[in-house]
């Protein structure tokens, strides 16, 4: 039994050994007088020192966010007075089911304007936006359109100087027709001195045209005439009897085509009123029908078939 008793011994203090506890070297040092002096100075340092601005703001932010992240305690007054008046938790605030079941987050104002100042600003700068967006978009659109406009002004100019072309080939050709008909049957007075309403509409403005141009220039040798009367030295024995007969014979058609140009012509207003390309198209198709002129060949045909004549529009032409 002894040494049975001898080995339960020996465990023992094994045991003992195994689970001994080292304490530490340093804590079981003590804090000399330096090491003391040095930690009162650094606490009072730490309780004496401010805090910046920044690290209050931050530690107002944390504060304030984990106040509002934490529910009301049963304890809160406001809590009881909610659940006197029939809230629980974790219900609806209202009657409807959809009601809100947080309340409103709180917008913190961390600037100096004024209530309302920012929905006012940002109106404003909103409004700013879209005007410039407007103005964008109408300054391309302006751009194109002026491009467009501009294209149109030239096509428009053209087929004017088209149209006023194909007149002065219809009075031509009308003229030439009606001196051969003069020459057989000497009836029918000359364009230039019939009345405006019997000439062809067609080209009727080109001889109103004319005869403006020819009432102006009698009105300025009128004035002339009139201002030469006024001379001293003027004397009526320089004017001899042919110049005194073709003037009074030119004064008196004249003021014929005065008195015609101040009548109303509602046809010729209707016909200038049309489009250069509808004036045009009337003109070409006039002198293909009245003369068998092909106005795009510039030529004359022999026959209505027009052989060779590709067609009666320009495009048709260009092929």
């Amino acid at each position: 039994m002894a040494p049975a008793r001898e080995r339960s011994v020996q465990n023992d203090d094994e045991d003992d050994y195994m689970s001994m506890v080292i304490e530490d070297v340093q804590s079981r040092s003590k804090e000399t007088s330096i090491q003391r002096a040095a930690r009162l100075k650094r606490e009072g340092e730490a309780r004496s020192r401010q805090k910046t601005k920044e690290e209050r703001e931050r530690d107002e932010r944390l504060a304030r966010e984990a106040a509002l992240a934490s529910s009301l305690d049963a304890s809160n007054k406001g809590f009881k007075i909610m659940t006197k008046l029939g809230y629980k938790p974790g219900s609806t605030l209202g009657k409807t089911a959809d009601a809100r079941t947080e309340p409103i987050h709180l917008s913190m104002k961390e600037d100096r304007g004024g209530i309302g100042m920012d929905s006012e600003k940002k109106r404003k700068i909103r409004e700013a936006l879209e005007t410039n967006e407007r103005l964008e978009k109408k300054a391309k659109t302006d751009q194109v359109d002026y491009r467009e406009r501009l294209q149109q002004e030239r096509e428009e100019k053209r087929l004017e100087h088209q149209a006023h072309a194909a007149q002065r080939v219809a009075e031509r050709l009308d003229t030439e027709a009606e001196e051969e008909q003069a020459g057989a049957e000497n009836s029918k007075l000359p364009f230039e001195k019939r009345p405006l309403k019997s000439i062809n509409v067609l080209w009727r403005g080109l001889v109103k045209a004319r005869r403006e141009r020819e009432a102006q220039e009698h009105m300025k040798r009128e004035v002339q005439k009139s201002l030469t009367y006024r001379r001293p030295d003027y004397n009526d024995s320089d004017e001899d009897e042919d110049d005194s007969r073709a003037f009074s014979t030119k004064k008196t058609a004249t003021e014929f085509f005065e008195q015609d140009l101040e009548d109303e012509d509602e046809e010729l207003d209707e016909f200038d009123a049309l489009a250069p390309a509808e004036r045009l198209a009337r003109l070409v198709a006039y002198l293909r029908s009245k003369h068998l002129y092909c106005f795009w060949c510039k030529s004359k045909y022999p026959d209505a078939d027009f052989l060779g004549c590709p067609g009666i529009t320009e495009e048709a032409h260009e092929l």
